[in-house]
């Protein structure tokens, strides 16, 4: 089922001209196993959160949620990575994972290796784990200013702060079906900045 592979379990992911001072980046774009989707991680508010920023076969929908009030909610956007916590001494992340195969959320963790691999692992009750390999399709991502300050964050004055630039290695880099501004939208990324969509920013799914 498509919508299966918004919930893979282990990630990795490619990207070229990253340099090892990144490889423990979770975030960024990345394209799952079966080319599908891509799922934007971000750094929102302390946390580290994906949501689906493409498409294949557009106008997907969450059916199989429990939830009959989000049985018709576009996939597009949807989060997928949730309120993912840094683990204290190692480069790992721990938090849930939404599994759209059966509406359900799960126990995971994520482990960036290298400068090309993301492992995600999830299980139900500590066991029946399982996963899958992503790539990378979008430099890393800056922490979202915006966000911050929505949620009571430090505030500046004058103007507001802009964001921080992208990697320099990122210019260099073949284009992608990943937006290369995710903090906007456009036709080309209709998704933008994903700690500003509001399950992510009201941390509720």
């Amino acid at each position: 089922m498509r919508l299966a592979i918004y919930t893979g379990i282990i990630l990795a992911g490619c990207y070229a001209g990253l340099t090892p001072a990144l490889a423990a980046d979770p975030t960024g774009d990345w394209r799952v196993a079966d080319g599908v989707a891509n799922i934007r991680v971000a750094q929102c508010n302390g946390s580290v959160w994906g949501a689906v920023s493409w498409e294949k076969q557009p106008g997907g929908r969450d059916e199989n949620n429990p939830d009959v009030s989000k049985k018709n909610r576009p996939t597009l956007g949807m989060a997928t990575l949730i309120n993912m916590k840094k683990t204290a001494g190692a480069e790992q992340w721990e938090g849930q994972v939404y599994n759209a195969k059966d509406g359900q959320m799960y126990s995971a963790t994520i482990t960036p290796v290298g400068t090309d691999q993301l492992e995600i692992k999830g299980c139900v009750l500590g066991f029946l784990c399982g996963g899958e390999t992503w790539t990378r399709v979008g430099p890393p991502i800056p922490a979202s200013a915006a966000n911050a300050m929505a949620k009571g964050g430090p505030k500046t004055t004058g103007a507001a702060p802009k964001a921080a630039p992208a990697p320099a290695a990122a210019a260099a880099a073949p284009k992608s079906t990943a937006a290369a501004k995710p903090a906007q939208k456009g036709a080309a990324d209709p998704v933008g900045d994903i700690c500003l969509l509001p399950e992510i920013a009201g941390f509720a799914h």
